[in-house]
């Protein structure tokens, strides 16, 4: 029988994996930008932020760990079709629409572009030409999947979080002088609603919703070392994730943290990108810019490489007749096209649709988490989704300015938490609330 036990060292390099596949683009430049826009109230609105960028792709993963099944299994609770549909939208947003040439994108305006001038600076050729290169490196690595452990959590990883300590320590050993101007610099929304801004801020993460598909990565990766055991799969994935969270949280507050100290010394900017960017001048000189584009490239890489690999399991899983191998170079070559539109588009886009898909990811997880409450009865699930959307989707679409409909607005501004951007949760557990009193009904008239 082949061995089921992994040695301390190849678990933590699980993690690690784990670690590196959530830390993309996103990670790097929200966190600093909440550091300045917060200002005073920065405590208050990490916390907030740690808590759907860390918190909730912690849950995401031990829910998919412990619920046995992946998410197609998870959302088919609802209806088979439901499960096919839901499940594909998540991979397409967190995949080759949205994150992952997000990840290309964040690598080439932080990597690259600081070191372009004249023409270059001007011309679309050198995004065109980086992004064929990212994406072929993707695509190299994704080709084979079951090597990733040895590949991400053994080489790429460490490196990634010498890099990131170098800028995080360096800050607090000699800090930047920006506390003072803290008062003046806190954005209207951080300003009384700093938690719940924090909060929707972690959305832009994509880490939940990456966390609901990164338990294939971790299966196959296990596989790769003959582990196939459920409860063993099981207790590795949970630890990794762990792992994981304690490292995304230790970099949020970091880069938090540099943000919120930068704003004397370098004037209050309130774009991710650029505070990171002249933060790191500013701690290490030109030196901090090349240790910011080897954060910026392993960061980005490591997540893109996890996407392409989960998508397109995914993808082959409910299309067979294409390939795992065609599906990776379907994606490889549309992340590339959709990555020279630019990151001001694409964030653009992307944050409607988070405000509408997060919300229902959440309320999903966390009644399969809490199922045995309610016997895993199935009006449970769809009322309380059908009453999480009636808010989450209208949000997506008014912010998206395809839909603006003056009495529904008035009828949702009187509910709870909805100034503050998270409106669903009440409806949510009204809804499961309902869905249970059907169940006892329908029960009892059977």
């Amino acid at each position: 029988m082949q061995n089921q036990n992994l040695p301390l060292w190849e678990k933590v390099s699980v993690g690690f994996m784990l670690f590196a596949l959530f830390l993309g683009a996103g990670n790097i430049i929200f966190p600093p930008q909440l550091g300045q826009e917060s200002g005073e109230n920065f405590a208050v609105a990490i916390i907030g932020f740690l808590i759907t960028g860390v918190g909730l792709p912690l849950l995401g993963v031990i829910t998919v760990a412990k619920s046995g099944g992946e998410l197609q299994d998870m959302a088919g609770r609802i209806s088979p079709a439901f499960g096919i549909i839901f499940t594909s939208i998540i991979y397409l947003a967190i995949g080759p629409f949205f994150a992952m040439p997000r990840t290309g994108t964040v690598s080439f305006d932080l990597g690259v572009k600081p070191y372009l001038h004249g023409a270059l600076l001007e011309s679309s050729w050198p995004l065109v030409i980086f992004s064929i290169l990212f994406f072929g490196i993707t695509l190299f690595f994704a080709l084979n999947p079951s090597k990733l452990i040895d590949r991400v959590g053994k080489i790429l990883t460490p490196a990634l979080l010498i890099v990131i300590a170098a800028l995080a320590i360096k800050s607090i050993v000699t800090p930047m002088a920006g506390h003072g101007e803290a008062k003046v610099t806190v954005v209207a929304d951080y300003l009384h609603n700093a938690f719940s801004s924090g909060f929707i801020q972690g959305y832009q993460t994509m880490d939940f919703l990456a966390a609901l598909i990164f338990g294939i990565v971790i299966v196959e990766a296990l596989k790769g070392k003959n582990i196939t055991h459920r409860p063993t799969v099981v207790k590795t994935t949970i630890f990794a994730a762990f792992i994981a969270a304690i490292g995304l949280a230790l970099v949020y507050i970091s880069l938090g943290y540099i943000g919120s100290s930068s704003v004397k010394t370098i004037g209050f900017i309130g774009t991710g990108s650029d505070v990171i960017t002249k933060s790191a001048y500013v701690l290490y000189g030109d030196f901090g810019n090349y240790l910011l584009t080897l954060v910026i490239m392993l960061a980005c890489l490591t997540t893109s490489i996890g996407l392409m690999t989960a998508s397109s399991e995914f993808f082959h899983k409910i299309i067979p007749a294409l390939s795992y191998k065609t599906w990776v170079w379907i994606f490889a070559i549309f992340s590339t096209i959709i990555s020279n539109f630019g990151l001001e588009k694409m964030l653009a886009v992307s944050g409607p649709v988070l405000n509408m898909i997060y919300p229902l990811a959440i309320v999903l997880m966390i009644l399969i988490l809490v199922s045995n409450l309610f016997n895993d009865a199935r009006p449970v699930y769809i009322v309380a989704l059908i009453f999480t959307g009636l808010v989450s989707i209208y949000d997506g679409l008014k912010g998206a300015k395809v839909l603006d409909i003056k009495a529904y607005d008035t009828l949702l501004s009187h509910l709870p938490l909805y100034s503050s951007g998270i409106g669903w949760l009440v409806p949510a557990i009204i809804g499961a609330i309902i869905g249970y009193v059907i169940t006892i009904v329908t029960k009892k008239d059977n």
